[in-house]
């Protein structure tokens, strides 16, 4: 694992619920330094491929830096924006992501772009942070608390709506036991922290079109 791939940063292990095969195209939505991405890349092994798609460019140089620095030939790290993926259409096994998705404005385009690079049968292995009860417009606009990624969570049906009316299947957000605990750490003094939960979150793109 290179050195400062690991920012501390997140609300679970995607890896855990990915079931990453040998030679599977793998995508991460919002890579950082690349941690999950190397984490991923072992499970694949040289005949599979990981993506990472990060925001920033300073971000994805040091991405690169850390693949350089343990020759991690199967790893390619892209500048764009989860809402516009720069990913060819139905190319990926498997998109993970870690604690990213909160911070979109419009989760739905996110999960749009998502199914569109998703092979058919293709996954989603996601952990995020989702709303368990309406949060005030105050907190909302409350631009510290966003990008605590607090105030910027969505209810859970509203996700497994979501993906059901994109077209998923098998879509289900399940929220993490004693993650609440992490989450009150992240904005200490503030209420907002009692209504929302980190989830895993899981769907599918069908085999076929309907």
């Amino acid at each position: 694992m290179p050195e400062g791939a690991d920012l501390g940063l997140g609300c679970g292990n995607p890896l855990t619920i990915a079931e990453l095969q040998t030679g599977e195209t793998v995508l991460d939505l919002g890579s950082g330094p690349g941690l999950d991405c190397f984490l991923a890349a072992e499970q694949v092994g040289p005949s599979g491929q990981v993506i990472g798609v990060d925001m920033t460019a300073e971000m994805v140089a040091r991405a690169r830096e850390n693949a350089a620095s343990v020759d991690a030939t199967n790893v390619d790290f892209r500048l764009g924006e989860i809402e516009h993926l720069p990913v060819a259409d139905a190319s990926v096994d498997v998109i993970l992501s870690n604690c990213v998705i909160n911070l979109a404005p419009d989760k739905r385009p996110v999960f749009r772009e998502a199914l569109r690079v998703l092979k058919p049968g293709g996954r989603l292995a996601i952990f995020d942070i989702v709303a368990r009860g309406p949060i005030p417009d105050e907190a909302r606009a409350d631009l510290e608390l966003h990008a605590s990624c607090v105030s910027g969570a969505i209810a859970i049906g509203e996700i497994e709506e979501m993906l059901a009316d994109l077209g998923y299947e098998d879509a289900a957000v399940m929220p993490v036991d004693g993650s609440r605990e992490m989450i009150a750490t992240w904005a200490p003094g503030s209420d907002v922290t009692e209504l929302v939960v980190s989830a895993k979150i899981q769907a599918r793109r069908p085999l076929t079109s309907a």
